[in-house]
């Protein structure tokens, strides 16, 4: 599986909605092997993110605290991630 995603779980504070949507939208790239999108794939593509991203939250809100926060940080909580991002939304 996916090596890149994150653990959500424990997080301090909580995964926010866009952190749980890019680990959904990662896992169905990575499921799906589609990396760009065209008008063909889009929409399945999209459902399937979303329909991912709210089991995932469903899912976190019902599993009990965990007693350690997870040990990687989360790639939007990185501050070169957070740049990256700023600078695209700059342009």
């Amino acid at each position: 599986m996916c090596r890149n995603i994150t653990v959500l779980r424990g997080l301090e504070p909580s995964a926010t909605d866009e952190e749980i949507e890019a680990a959904a939208r990662q896992y169905v790239r990575k499921v799906s092997g589609v990396q760009t999108l065209s008008d063909a794939t889009r929409e399945p593509f999209e459902r399937a993110v979303a329909e991912i991203a709210g089991i995932t939250t469903r899912l976190l809100g019902e599993l009990p605290a965990r007693r350690q926060p997870p040990a990687t940080v989360p790639p939007l909580r990185r501050p070169e991630v957070q740049a990256r991002i700023a600078a695209r939304q700059a342009r």
